[in-house]
């Protein structure tokens, strides 16, 4: 018995377009492999949710399906009311294409779910069944970062694309379906989290313009590159829809801390003297919540750019499979040299160091 593409993406048969995405967002999320890393179960389950998705979001496949179920599908069997190449009584078969199974017969072979998933958060997503690669992938750009712990507000994307016929008009060209604007953030507010408000306004069909206020609950160890995006809140298209607003979180720079991936690096200055003598001076550093940590310097002589980690003192990390929950305060020592020495200073130190 083949498999049941509905009871996968748990929707009725009488599901909608958009009842299936929304079913498929979800369920990939909750599967994918990058969140359940080293599982078997979940890379399966992935795939078949994917080749679930391909199925049901397409109106021939799902038609074919509905006929004949997974095993006509993908063995090429000729449904009630098709023409006499097996799938060619149905319209739009330019997006739906077959590979050649066992026994030449022409069947439905799934494409790459992680293809599939980053064209759908993209809102790029095409329906291409058994096609080869079209094309490069989309960036993931920290894509967990908005949905391991916090909301996605991830866009819906568009409808089947054709392939226009040789006779066809030249139509005028579609805006893009999402705006994109910077979102600079504090490692302050990305550290502790916080809540933006941020006032936007679109352009409506009929010339007005739209104000509305929009909440962001920034999540603590956000990082650069993620992505929040509002669907349907940007301006109004030709044909009726919206266009999604995003936001793309930015680091603003800060005067003590840089941050590299989830460690945080600070530098502090020292004289020479003490990095050649050791001492048990001890540096404090104020951390982005506010404490102040007390630093040791380095045993023995301290060399430039040297590095002191205290563990666990960096920013949150939002992985759930991670076993740290912060990263690291990295300590870079500035060792400080004099801008001249006198001639018997210079004597000294050559005793010393001969």
């Amino acid at each position: 018995m083949g498999k049941d593409y509905y009871k996968t993406l748990d929707v009725p048969r009488s599901a909608t377009d958009d009842d299936i995405k929304r079913a498929y967002k979800k369920m990939a999320l909750k599967w994918h492999p990058d969140r359940n890393q080293g599982s078997e179960e979940a890379s399966r389950r992935f795939k078949d949710i994917s080749e679930a998705f391909e199925v049901l979001s397409d109106k021939d496949k799902r038609t074919v399906y509905d006929q004949v179920g997974e095993e006509g599908l993908k063995g090429g069997a000729v449904p009630p009311g098709a023409g006499p190449s097996g799938f060619g009584g149905f319209p739009g078969t330019t997006s739906f294409s077959f590979t050649t199974g066992p026994g030449g017969s022409r069947g439905f072979a799934p494409s790459d779910p992680q293809r599939i998933f980053e064209e759908i958060f993209s809102g790029r997503f095409a329906k291409f069944g058994g096609m080869g690669d079209t094309g490069g992938r989309t960036p993931m750009s920290s894509m967990f970062e908005d949905t391991t712990n916090g909301p996605f507000f991830g866009g819906m994307p568009g409808g089947m694309p054709h392939r226009p016929s040789q006779r066809a008009t030249s139509a005028p060209a579609p805006q893009p379906s999402e705006i994109t604007r910077p979102l600079k953030l504090s490692l302050e507010e990305l550290y502790s989290g916080s809540t933006k408000h941020l006032k936007v306004s679109r352009k409506l069909l009929d010339g007005s313009t739209e104000e509305k206020v929009l909440e962001i609950q920034i999540l603590p160890g956000w990082k650069s590159g993620t992505k929040i995006r509002f669907p349907r809140s940007g301006n109004e298209q030709p044909n009726g829809e919206s266009q999604d607003l995003a936001f793309v979180v930015e680091d603003k720079p800060h005067p003590v801390f840089a941050r590299d991936g989830d460690d945080l690096v600070c530098h502090l200055k020292i004289p020479l003297v003490d990095a050649l003598t050791g001492s048990d001076t001890k540096k404090v550093v104020e951390l982005l919540d506010g404490r102040k940590l007390q630093v040791q310097l380095p045993v023995g002589v301290v060399k430039p750019a040297q590095e002191t980690r205290v563990v666990n003192e960096g920013m949150p990390i939002r992985k759930q499979a991670s076993p740290k929950k912060k990263g690291d305060l990295v300590v870079r020592w500035d060792v400080q040299f004099p801008d001249r020495l006198t001639p018997p200073q210079k004597e000294g130190i050559r005793r010393i160091l001969t």
